[in-house]
């Protein structure tokens, strides 16, 4: 059983994937912070500085807090104001992903255009091969006795 974990963990689609995952995290740190940084503080000045994080509905009585983390200290809250911020965000991140995996595939079919357009010519074979190709061609056009 052991050998056999060796193996599985030795193929490189496993690896792949731990290559994967660890990049995709990293990947999903830089696109937070391009949301959370750079994107939402415009969106934020374009639309009068609105917080959507702080919007809620208590549901008891008792809460009375102006901030969502007060409230849910004070009881049940529906707090849609975080949803919508989640959401948004969402919303923003699938945009650029989809932006990069479309300009990655657009990139990837430049490349390929480009080597159909421009095949490398094979280098000529060696000078023995050529010779031996003619002693062959030669020896074809000769009558068989």
């Amino acid at each position: 059983m052991v050998n056999e974990f060796k193996a599985f963990i030795a193929r490189g689609n496993v690896m792949d994937l731990a290559v994967g995952v660890i990049i995709g995290g990293a990947f999903g740190g830089i696109v937070k912070s391009l949301v959370d940084d750079i994107i939402m503080p415009i969106v934020g000045a374009i639309f009068g500085g609105f917080d959507f994080s702080n919007y809620f509905i208590p549901l008891s009585s008792a809460v009375n807090a102006p901030t969502l983390a007060a409230a849910r200290q004070q009881g049940a809250v529906f707090a849609y104001g975080n949803f919508l911020t989640v959401l948004i965000n969402f919303l923003i991140l699938a945009w650029i992903i989809f932006l990069m995996v479309k300009g990655v595939n657009t990139l990837r079919k430049q490349v390929e255009r480009k080597a159909k357009e421009d095949p490398k010519e094979a280098p000529p074979p060696p000078a023995d091969v050529q010779l031996l190709t003619e002693i062959r061609d030669l020896l074809a056009k000769r009558p068989v006795a």
